[in-house]
């Protein structure tokens, strides 16, 4: 039987760069991987263009909600073995501590929502891109047997991909 592992991608408002995260990796893993997503201060909403691009792409959109870390950390909760900050902001913040010891790595990427008028779906588009790259690299990656330093050094390389965000970048 192979290993499912549970995936969560952290952002403040948890209504773009963490819901992209969540939706690029259910698809993409196949069913190896379970992805969530949560937010310190999470919006009352995904943000729509967050939405309209997932789906311009085809990927599913119904189950997606913009939702606090503290529902992971309540009894019955998904048991995290890799989480990933995709904001600067919430890669600085106090996180709770997460049951298992999940590996964790920064991959920031700026955040899109801040582009307001005609650049912002390219912004959208663009983050999807960049943590597609990331995701892809993450998944070539041999989970069952890497030791996790080797992985921990492995994600933060990822996270310094293109597209990084200065904290991201600066990151080792």
């Amino acid at each position: 039987m192979t290993a499912v592992y549970n995936v969560l991608f952290l952002c403040t408002g948890n209504s773009a760069r963490s819901i992209l995260g969540e939706a690029l990796l259910n698809k993409m893993g196949e069913g190896r991987f379970r992805a969530f997503s949560a937010g310190s201060k999470p919006r009352d909403q995904v943000h729509p263009m967050t939405l309209e691009v997932l789906a311009s792409f085809g990927y599913r959109t119904a189950a997606l909600r913009s939702k606090s870390w503290s529902e992971f950390t309540e009894p019955g909760a998904p048991k995290f073995d890799f989480i990933f900050t995709v904001c600067d902001n919430a890669a600085g913040e106090s996180c709770p501590v997460w049951p298992g010891k999940p590996i964790t790595a920064h991959w920031g990427v700026e955040d899109p929502a801040a582009v307001e008028g005609d650049g912002q779906r390219r912004a959208f588009v663009d983050a999807l891109s960049y943590l597609k790259r990331r995701i892809e690299l993450f998944l070539m990656l041999p989970h069952d047997s890497v030791e996790e330093m080797a992985m921990r050094g492995q994600l933060a390389a990822i996270g310094r991909e293109e597209g990084a965000s200065a904290k991201a970048r600066e990151a080792e």
